[in-house]
């Protein structure tokens, strides 16, 4: 079975401190927050060359779609934010609002099944 890759771009408010925003990322990380059942690996990345130097993004790997889909609904039909595991919300709302330029649940992401 294919595995899922979904890329998730940050963008940050202006002024925002880039070391802190990396310090609480590693620390949600670090204390487990992340740990979704399916997700095999989670990476966070800073640009370094091209047109998102010096944004951020995170690439999440599933271990499967079924997993993926059991955590945020099929492709055709996502659930809604109320629907999303208990510690997303907390990473969403707690951890990543206070750093980004909009709502978390309104960035730019892509989500790839692997071939």
């Amino acid at each position: 079975m294919s595995k899922i890759v979904s890329v998730h771009e940050y963008v940050l408010k202006p002024n925002v401190d880039s070391d802190q925003f990396e310090r609480v990322i590693k620390d949600a990380k670090d204390k487990g927050l992340l740990a979704l059942t399916g997700l095999e690996s989670i990476t966070f990345v800073k640009g370094i060359r091209g047109d998102r130097l010096n944004h951020y993004a995170a690439v999440w790997i599933y271990e499967s779609e079924d997993a993926w889909a059991h955590l945020w609904g099929p492709a055709d039909h996502p659930r809604t934010k109320n629907e999303y595991p208990p510690t997303w919300k907390i990473w969403e709302d707690d951890i990543l609002a206070p750093f980004l330029d909009q709502d978390p649940d309104k960035i730019t992401f892509t989500t790839y099944r692997e071939i």
